[in-house]
Formats: structure tokens, C-alpha cells, sequence
């Protein structure tokens, strides 16, 4: 069941303390309320995968590296809590919260003893899920979060979304953001388009596409356009390289 503030849209000024793009697996088999989750997630700087039954959930999170997940108790094929206990069974350490329409002390219980981090239930706000996704993660990596990054005469904000260079304001859309967050994050270091994908986009993109070339041309445009020192380079048959000098 989705509440009122459920349909509330979730804007990217939401996700605090969260840095690099992190992804989420929501294994859920409504298909409303996946969806919901799922578009708000995005929304709020996520990269999400879906799955609907809990075959294909166990699958996903046996294979590939999630931040975290969100997890449903009554699934077709494989249910949430056989679902978490076998991820844990394969020293899989994913934080995962647990959606119900149980409300008892004992499911909880059973829930958080089966090996889930957090139990959550139906129905339920989504800031309160974002906030609840927020917590583990911070716990789960253990380390404080700056709010502001730098690289050279480039700082970036993380909870205003917002660059600067020497004096001047640059205003960036979500997705060149995360593009400049990711290359600062790692700058003086090449990344392939492949980890970009990965980071800024989901992995349902073609990795032989050119939306990487064009999203780091038109940052590029906004960043180093104005300046006589260039920051973002091309790297022939590698990637790219944000530099500071």
C-alpha cells in the first residue's frame, strides 16, 4: 500500500552524506510499489536494480556489488527472509532492510535474527525508508562523509549539489554532477567508461554507447571552457582523468 507521502516527488536534495553513487536492489513483487520505490531512489542519486520475485533478487545479489537493499518478505519463487539468510550463508554483507506487512514484535524479531539490518513496515513513508537507507550505509562504511570536495581551483558542495570554480558558480544538472563528483573523487586517476556507466548510470545501458562522450563533453564545456588550464582529459583507449595541474 503506498501513502499520501509515497507520492510525494523526492528531489535530489534529499540524499545527505552520500558520496559517490551508490546502488540499491529493491526485491519487491508489487509492481506499484517497486516502481515507486525505485523511481524515487533515482530521484534522490541512486542507481537501482529491480527484481520481482526472489529468485531473481538472490541472483542479483550474489552477483553484483550493492550498497544496499530494500527486500520484501512474501516473494514468488523464493521468499525475503530464505532470500537474506542465503545472501549471508555467502559471507554477502549487503545492509539490507526488510519491507513487511507483518507488524508483530516476533516478525521483527525473526526478521532482524534471519540476518536483515533493519525492518520496515507496510504501509510506509518513503523519507522514512531514504532515511533508513541514509543510516545503514553510513554504518556500513563506517567513516565520516565530508560535505564539500576539491581538486585544484575546482570544490564541489555535496548537500547544496553545487560547483565551483576559482569565482565562478558552475550550475550542473544531476547527472553531470554525479559525473563530476565520480571524477573528482578520483582525480589524477584515469576511470574507464565502464565505471562511469556503472557509477552514474545503471548497468541496463549498453556499454558500447557514446552517452558517456557526450556527457563528459558537456561538462567539460561548463568546466574548463572558461579557464586556460583543462581539468578533464581524454585518455585515448582508457577512459578519462580529471588533473589539478
Amino acid at each position: 500500500m503506498i501513502t499520501p507521502d509515497m507520492r510525494t516527488t523526492v528531489t535530489g536534495k534529499v540524499i545527505v552524506g552520500i558520496g559517490v553513487r551508490m546502488r540499491i536492489l529493491v526485491v519487491e513483487d508489487d509492481i506499484k510499489i517497486a516502481s515507486f520505490i525505485s523511481k524515487g531512489l533515482k530521484e534522490a542519486g541512486f542507481a537501482v536494480d529491480v527484481a520481482h520475485d526472489g529468485v531473481d533478487g538472490l541472483h542479483l545479489g550474489l552477483t553484483e556489488p550493492y550498497d544496499a537493499a530494500v527486500v520484501d518478505i512474501m516473494l514468488p519463487g523464493l521468499d525475503g527472509l530464505s532470500l537474506i539468510e542465503r545472501l549471508r550463508t555467502k559471507k554477502i554483507a549487503t545492509p539490507v532492510i526488510i519491507l513487511s506487512a507483518k507488524r508483530s514484535v516476533d516478525d521483527r524479531i525473526k526478521g532482524l535474527q534471519t540476518g536483515g539490518d533493519d525492518y520496515l513496515t507496510k504501509p510506509f513513508s518513503f523519507s522514512e525508508l531514504l532515511a533508513r537507507i541514509h543510516a545503514l550505509i553510513r554504518r556500513s562504511i563506517r567513516t565520516s562523509e565530508p560535505s564539500t570536495l576539491t581538486a585544484g581551483e575546482l570544490t564541489i558542495d555535496l548537500l547544496s549539489r553545487q560547483a565551483r570554480r576559482n569565482d565562478s558558480d558552475i550550475n550542473l544538472p544531476a547527472r553531470e554532477f554525479a559525473l563530476l563528483e565520480y571524477l573528482v573523487r578520483n582525480k589524477n586517476r584515469i576511470v574507464s567508461k565502464t565505471s562511469i556507466l556503472e557509477h552514474v548510470y545503471d548497468y541496463s545501458f549498453d556499454p558500447q554507447t557514446n552517452v558517456v562522450d557526450v556527457l563528459v563533453c558537456r561538462l567539460r564545456n561548463k568546466i574548463d571552457r572558461e579557464f586556460d588550464h583543462k581539468m578533464i582529459h581524454t585518455v585515448r583507449g582508457m577512459g578519462y582523468v580529471l588533473r589539478e595541474q
